[in-house]
């Protein structure tokens, strides 16, 4: 029996396996059989529709078939969907499509490897447990939200009667709150406990109140015991894929967990990580949260991917393409432009091609995946391939603890979305909700700027108007929320929403 099979046991259809124990076990036993795969971040080209999917799943699931055909041992590592926009139409689908699909999507789509559902029960507990401190006077105000798989338009602002003072609260999806962002961050069962006691439930008296000053976390940490661990599915073509994490790049961190990616590289030579939305978003946070600030593997491939229509159509629009292409490949990472076929697409293919190369980019790779599945790539990833076994990988970038907020958000502005410092404006009021975070993580016991940036924005544009001249494109700064426990804040710049309602279909 291999080491992994001591960890992972039938959860349904799929497996679970526990990654914490797995990975402290390699840690004490630096003998046992491992490996050392390398991590392939696959992105996207911003969308013209925040509804509208470019294929990364579908990408991300016919590589590794592709790559295992070429006889490479390849894995991936996808984000569990949220049920209530996901599954619901809004936008693509979590587990691919067509010939690039995974074996039990439905399991995937609908939320059914139990962590959604672990997560938001366990939040829920938390914020009934800063209604109780209410009660008991321990608490004035409640600021944990509540959350919920299924969005409501009523419950994004609601005022509660608590008697005397009336308690205003509100309800994000599960996939954005700070519970699923610590799962997603932390390497064992005591970190997350650490971080669950670090969660700001409220104020007194006008200063922060957290969770670990009036609460017993084993009644939180116990509901996560399956949480935790990644689900384990395989692609049709029988490639092996691990499920665990949250989506949605743009209003959270958007990424896998950083112990399903370690395990996997554990298992895998190559291991093919997916990031929410586009390369301003998932991309963004997995360089500069994920591996910047959390000790995750620096990639040491991309690939971005893009609809031929999201590409071309839209001449104000043409410009994000090549310029995530031309950022990534600016960090050192070998940076592979994919265009995803739709039906009637493939006589474009040359001028794509010519396109593509006037621009300077490597080679591009073309298909219609979902019609042909890995088949569309085994032949052209010679390059790509060449690129992922280099010895020599990039280092990971210094970390932007101790950087002040203001000037770490202008940084982003200026490195992923190509907005430089002095047309990044504030918002008025901005100043004041910053100086009330600052407090509040004083309050909590937590260095402000210690904390890593969460960039909250809307997954269709890039600045303020991506359609404006280069020149006159601005980032308007918002407002800022503390997320103590996960470590993280959030600095809100273009408009979206925690509980964005679905498409009807």
């Amino acid at each position: 029996m291999s080491l992994i099979e001591n960890f992972t046991k039938p959860y349904g259809l799929v497996d679970k396996i526990d990654a914490f124990g797995y990975l402290d076990s390699l840690k004490n036993n630096p003998d046992a059989p491992r490996k050392h795969g390398k991590v392939v971040l696959v992105t996207a080209d911003t969308p013209l529709k925040a509804s509208r999917g470019e294929g990364k799943t579908t990408t991300t699931i016919a590589l590794i078939d592709a790559l295992n055909a070429r006889g490479i041992d390849a894995a991936a590592v996808l984000r569990q969907p949220s049920m209530g926009i996901t599954a619901a139409g809004s936008k693509g689908g979590a587990s691919g499509g067509g010939k690039a699909s995974l074996t039990h999507p439905e399991l995937i789509d609908w939320g059914l490897c139990g962590e959604m559902g672990a997560i938001e029960a366990a939040q829920n507990l938390l914020a009934s447990f800063a209604e109780k401190a209410v009660d008991d006077g321990l608490l004035d105000t409640v600021i944990v939200p509540r959350v919920s798989e299924v969005p409501s338009r009523s419950l994004r602002s609601v005022v509660v009667d608590a008697g005397k003072n009336d308690v205003h609260e509100k309800t994000v999806l599960t996939p954005t709150c700070e519970l699923m962002q610590i799962v997603v961050l932390s390497r064992s069962m005591d970190e997350i406990a650490e971080r669950v006691a670090k969660m700001i439930a409220g104020t007194k008296d006008g200063k922060a109140v957290t969770f670990g000053e009036f609460i017993d976390l084993w009644r939180i940490t116990n509901i996560l015991a399956d949480a935790v661990k990644p689900a384990k599915t395989e692609t049709k073509n029988g490639s092996p894929v691990y499920v665990h994490g949250g989506p949605f790049a743009n209003v959270s961190i958007g990424i896998p967990s950083l112990v399903s990616v370690e395990m996997a590289c554990a298992l895998h030579d190559v291991v093919i990580v997916e990031a929410g939305y586009g390369a301003d978003a998932g991309a963004q946070k997995w360089l500069d949260i994920a591996c910047r600030e959390y000790g995750a593997q620096w990639p040491s491939a991309a690939v971005v991917v893009t609809r031929a229509s999201t590409w071309r159509d839209d001449p104000a629009l043409q410009w994000r393409y090549p310029f995530h292409v031309e950022r990534l490949e600016g960090l050192g990472i070998p940076t592979f432009p994919l265009i995803n076929l739709w039906d009637g697409e493939d006589d474009q293919v040359p001028a794509l091609r010519q396109t593509a190369a006037d621009l300077g980019f490597r080679a591009p790779i073309v298909g219609n995946l979902y019609r042909d599945g890995g088949d569309a790539l085994v032949p052209q990833l010679d390059a790509f391939t060449e690129a992922v076994s280099a010895e020599d990988a990039p280092e990971t970038p210094a970390s932007h603890k101790g950087m002040p907020l203001v000037e770490n958000v202008k940084w982003v502005c200026e490195h992923a979305y190509g907005v430089p410092s002095d047309r990044v404006v504030m918002k008025p009021g901005f100043e004041e909700s910053l100086e009330a975070a600052r407090a509040l993580a004083e309050d909590a016991g937590v260095a402000f700027d210690d904390l890593a940036l969460v960039a909250v924005k809307s997954p269709a544009t890039m600045t303020d108007n991506d359609a404006a001249p280069a020149d006159e494109r601005t980032v308007t700064l918002k407002k800022v929320d503390v997320h103590s426990g996960a470590g993280l804040v959030h600095v809100n710049l273009t408009t979206s929403l925690t509980t964005p309602m679905p498409k009807i279909v």
